[in-house]
């Protein structure tokens, strides 16, 4: 039972993994696939309905907000089929208690068709759709099992999504081969899919990370910033070919910065900049965990109730439990995701701190902490020149929006 003090204080954020890792799909870069292996419970991946009802149950009950956002991901979620979701909403329906019930389901698309669009549109699902600009860029790493291109059916999905009117955002993964093509990128985006909103996530993946328990910060090899980390096809490299190279990072971000600034300002929407204009706001509350001083609000619950710190720590080290054992809330506030939480800030090296932009960034997410800093600090974050060159660029912008916002005109 939660008593009064601690009702203050539940809020969290679960993404549920229905299926897994199991996806239709083969993207070189996806840091979900071998978990396949490392999760292994023979060939059932599918969440169970007593798994599904228990985490909905939980999900809604054991949090004060009036407001419970539901994210579905994967894996492939689609892969589960229609009426799993319409389940879904049953339950959510069942247990709702006079609260508000939001769902995102993130997906790559390849699997929508007019059924399912009907049904997103009809329970005011959010969709987010992987999408990495145009055909020859997005082909190059989202290939199905048979390598064979994808494309054309994502497009497809587009087409759907409008015609439905069904509200989309586009998940853009930047690597390292359409982080050189930043305009092409962010024009198509725009002018081809036309989404509700575009998120640009950096693709990272250290070589070094042992398998079965990654970072903070016990497992891998540091190199010092500006040698091998920055020009990930080097045969020393840290990360795999595929990883976005920081600078190119950096002038991606700047030059669709530029494009938007000067153009898109009111019409379409970038979390990343969003993101930005809070912290120069300083409202680091505003932008989800990447860039947040701590961390810990954001859990992953697998198709088997086992409960993680965060989605991209799906290891042993970082298990929490099980729904079928202890409650989500319990979890969620426990001894070990507090400390995981506060290690965010625990762990930004003295580099960092001594950084003029350190508000804006705060280390970014611990996963891609896997340099070393100048004077040899372990724990700075990959894209850390990226971020500077980006951050110094924006700067007099933003502030100059930041005054814009508070004298109450429109920035």
């Amino acid at each position: 039972m939660i008593n009064s003090e601690q009702s203050a204080q539940t809020r969290f954020h679960v993404m549920a993994k229905p299926i897994g890792p199991k996806c239709n799909l083969n993207c070189d870069y996806c840091f979900y696939l071998h978990k396949e292996k490392l999760l292994s419970t023979g060939n059932n991946w599918r969440m169970s309905d007593e798994t599904l009802e228990e985490f909905i149950r939980q999900y809604i009950n054991e949090q004060t907000s009036r407001e419970i956002i539901f994210s579905w991901q994967g894996g492939e979620p689609t892969l589960l089929g229609l009426d799993f979701f319409r389940k879904v909403v049953r339950l959510e329906k069942k247990y709702a208690n006079g609260k508000q019930i939001e769902n995102d389901l993130q997906t790559n698309g390849t699997l929508l068709n007019e059924e399912w669009c009907r049904f997103l549109k009809k329970h005011k699902f959010l969709v987010g759709l992987s999408i990495d600009g145009p055909e020859e860029l997005h082909d190059r790493h989202r290939r199905t099992k048979g390598g064979k291109p994808t494309f054309k059916k994502v497009l497809r999905a587009v087409k759907l999504l409008h015609k439905h009117e069904v509200p989309f955002n586009a998940l853009v993964t930047l690597n390292y081969d359409n982080a050189k093509d930043p305009l092409k990128v962010y024009r198509f985006i725009r002018d081809e899919v036309r989404p509700h909103a575009i998120q640009i996530n950096a693709c990272i993946e250290a070589k070094s990370f042992k398998k079965d328990a990654p970072p903070y910060f016990d497992t891998i090899k540091y190199p010092e910033i500006g040698e091998s980390a920055a020009r990930p096809r080097t045969p020393d490299s840290i990360v795999y070919d595929w990883s976005v190279d920081p600078e190119d990072y950096g002038n991606f971000l700047i030059e669709v910065f530029d494009e938007w600034y000067q153009n898109d300002v009111g019409k379409t929407f970038i979390y990343n900049f969003e993101y930005a204009l809070s912290l120069w706001m300083g409202n680091p509350m505003g932008v989800g965990c990447v860039f947040a001083p701590m961390c810990g609000k954001g859990l992953a619950i697998e198709h088997d109730g086992e409960i993680y710190s965060c989605d991209h720590f799906v290891y042993p080290k970082y298990r929490l439990g099980n729904i079928k054992e202890q409650t989500l809330s319990t979890m969620a506030f426990s001894k070990d995701q507090v400390k995981f939480g506060m290690d965010k800030k625990r762990g930004v090296p003295q580099y960092c701190r001594d950084c003029e932009y350190m508000f804006a960034c705060n280390g970014e997410c611990p996963k891609n902490r896997i340099i070393r800093s100048p004077v040899g600090e372990p724990g700075l974050n990959y894209l850390c020149k990226g971020f500077k060159k980006y951050f110094k660029h924006i700067d007099p912008y933003m502030k100059d929006m930041v005054d814009q916002v508070r004298a109450q005109q429109s920035a």
